[in-house]
């Protein structure tokens, strides 16, 4: 599960991060409202945590601001306010549920994996996710381009899904290491690059054009057009 993370105690933050990466879970971190919400506009998260006093911009506008562009990512409210009116006001700004500070670190995943059970993908319809003939069926865990089911391994499955989570945006050999392996942080920017040949001979195989940009210096891209 993919999560962004929004609060602007530093402290707090690597604590939350190491916490949900000891868990598997791939995590961005933004530390004030604006940057947060430029990341969840992407739409490429599970689940957002968001803290209510931010810099910038408050937890409750940035909540407001996501459900306005439908963005599908499940919303907690992080946040030391517990009155019943502050809980009533984050909930009507769109948060999906609210945990309040100080808060047990079981609590925090226990609620991320409900959360993350009421997720449906972004750009996907019944649990699949689309790109051209490209097709990723998340419950069944079929790929299929046209009518070619595509013999994927556990790794290339997590990177397809990465690019089609986030077609037509520049991902960085970084940020799919951060998705793909995030259990482990020894892996080499390099073997991003294996597995990406490894993926692009098995889409080749199913279809004449190659829907895997490399972007020169930076990594790779998702063209939606060629797919």
């Amino acid at each position: 599960m993919r999560i962004l993370v929004i609060e602007d105690d530093i402290k707090l933050t690597r604590l939350i991060e190491r916490v949900l990466r000891a868990e598997h879970y791939a995590v961005d971190v933004a530390h004030d409202g604006a940057t947060g919400l430029e990341l969840g506009l992407r739409g490429s998260y599970e689940v957002a945590v968001i803290d209510w006093m931010l810099p910038e911009r408050d937890g409750p506008s940035v909540c407001r601001a996501l459900r306005a562009a439908q963005v599908p990512t499940a919303l907690l409210m992080l946040t030391a306010r517990s009155q019943l009116e502050d809980r009533v006001l984050g909930l009507d700004s769109g948060a999906d549920d609210y945990l309040a500070k100080p808060f047990a670190f079981e609590e925090l995943l226990a609620r991320l994996r409900a959360l993350g059970r009421r997720f449906t993908p972004p750009g996907s319809a019944g649990g699949e996710l689309r790109s051209g003939a490209v097709v990723l069926d998340v419950r069944a865990h079929v790929a299929r381009r046209g009518s070619t089911v595509l013999d994927l391994t556990a790794t290339e499955w997590s990177l397809l899904e990465c690019l089609l989570r986030n077609a037509d945006q520049t991902l960085s050999r970084q940020q799919l290491l951060d998705y793909v392996w995030s259990y482990d942080r020894d892996v080499q920017p390099s073997l991003v690059d294996v597995y990406i040949s490894y993926l692009r001979k098995k889409l080749q195989n199913a279809g004449k054009r190659d829907p895997i940009q490399t972007v020169r210096g930076i990594g790779y891209r998702w063209a939606s057009e060629y797919a």
